[in-house]
């Protein structure tokens, strides 16, 4: 029972993280063919594309009445992106030295976003006047984005097929069943060994659904650009505490588990600040990425144990 449920998994989970690919692929291709400018498609959908396989999840998590999936997911995402996905992207990349103006440009609203988390769960329970309040800081931040950066996508074929909507049709329905399967395996897999679903979100899920932000960043990594992996880590953490639980709170109330409240959001915590601490020294040595990967096996370690 527990091998087939691990099949399912794994199975829904790289499901959900090739639909959001997809979804992303063909919505860029249909809002170029519009008339929409690459650079909205850039710093939007591209930002919201990385962050689909957390929110579909939460979603689905909402739905199937365990809430405190959505938090331990968000929280683990977060914490797994800047422990390991910013880790690894030092470990491998070819120029250490970063460029204050691009790196952390968005520190204050990535540090503002991890205590709006924390604060809002001190009570254990997140409610819809507050999503409401996280989709509004969401909205200020994606304004924010429009007016101070400049992403450009290179397309030289804005000609719309049939294809590209077909595929954003697929890709949403099968985003929609794959988050629906995982969740429900998360439930099953728990109960089998005796678990909290939150730790399963937060270790396995969590690295699933951030493996979109790993690839990004590991490329952009190897060609020497630490300034675009780290800011790619920084939007996506964004999206996840203002975007997916605001959104997954219209579905209904969340609730936080006890692992998430005493282990992940104080990790979330100090590893947002010690990422903004470490980057403001401009140059960052591979010893900086070998610790942040420990740091992050330890925070696996004291879930689990």
């Amino acid at each position: 029972m527990l091998v087939v449920q691990l099949a399912i998994f794994l199975v829904s989970l790289f499901v959900v993280t090739k639909s959001a690919d997809y979804f992303t692929e063909s919505a860029e291709k249909i809002g170029l063919s519009i008339g929409l400018s690459p650079f909205i498609i850039g710093t939007v959908i591209l930002s919201i594309g990385t962050s689909l396989p957390e929110l579909a999840t939460s979603i689905s998590a909402v739905l199937q009445h365990h809430s405190e999936i959505v938090v331990a997911d968000v929280v683990g995402s977060n914490v797994t992106n800047i422990l390991l996905v910013v880790g690894v992207s030092i470990i491998f990349t070819k120029n250490t030295v970063l460029n204050h103006n691009a790196s952390l440009v968005d520190s204050p609203i990535l540090l503002a976003s991890a205590f709006f988390v924390y604060l809002s769960f001190l009570k254990g329970k997140f409610n819809l006047i507050e999503g409401l309040f996280f989709l509004a800081a969401l909205i200020v931040y994606i304004l924010y984005a429009l007016n101070s950066k400049k992403v450009t996508i290179e397309n030289n074929d804005n000609k719309l097929t049939v294809k590209e909507p077909i595929m954003l049709i697929l890709s949403i329905i099968f985003l929609d069943l794959g988050s629906k399967y995982t969740i429900k395996s998360i439930i099953l897999i728990a109960s089998i060994l005796k678990i909290s679903p939150g730790v399963i979100a937060a270790t396995a899920v969590a690295f699933g659904t951030s493996l979109p932000e790993l690839l990004v960043s590991l490329t952009a990594a190897k060609r020497g650009k630490l300034d675009i992996a780290i800011g790619n880590v920084v939007g996506s953490n964004i999206f996840n505490a203002f975007g997916v639980i605001g959104i997954s709170s219209l579905f209904g109330a969340i609730k936080i588990g006890y692992s998430t409240a005493t282990i992940g959001i104080p990790y979330m915590l100090a590893s947002t600040l010690l990422l903004i601490f470490i980057v403001q020294n401009g140059k960052l040595s591979k010893w900086v990425g070998a610790t942040f990967v420990v740091l992050y096996l330890y925070y696996v370690y004291q879930l689990f144990f």
